[in-house]
């Protein structure tokens, strides 16, 4: 009798545009099983702070999610900044890319790549 594990509920949200294409990606990009999607925080960009969105290994005081079949890693520090965000993806004629709709998020700029909170 073998026991599941059972992963935590993700505190942030991917819709199925964005789902597709991570899925695409990885797939394109040949990126092994061992790799996760890693969201995450850090200091910079013109509102203060950027969002990181890519593929990389699980490191210590990561914490992991799945969503749709694809693995999730942030940094446990992070989770104050991304509670409650939808990251969704566009591909059409006024945007292309990933967007990051956060509740936290007291500003942001022009690109949406950077946020105050």
């Amino acid at each position: 009798m073998s026991i599941a594990t059972q992963l935590p509920t993700a505190p942030l949200t991917l819709t199925p545009g964005a789902v597709q294409e991570l899925k695409k990606l990885k797939e394109q990009q040949e990126i092994s099983e061992d790799f996760g999607l890693r969201v995450g925080v850090e200091g910079g960009g013109c509102a203060g702070m950027n969002y990181i969105l890519g593929f990389d290994q699980k490191k210590d005081g990561d914490s992991e999610y799945e969503i749709e079949g694809i693995r999730v890693f942030m940094n446990k520090a992070h989770g104050l900044y991304l509670a409650g965000m939808e990251i969704d993806f566009k591909n059409g004629l006024d945007a292309r890319g990933f967007i990051f709709n956060n509740p936290n998020a007291e500003s942001t700029c022009g690109c949406g790549s950077s946020f105050s909170a």
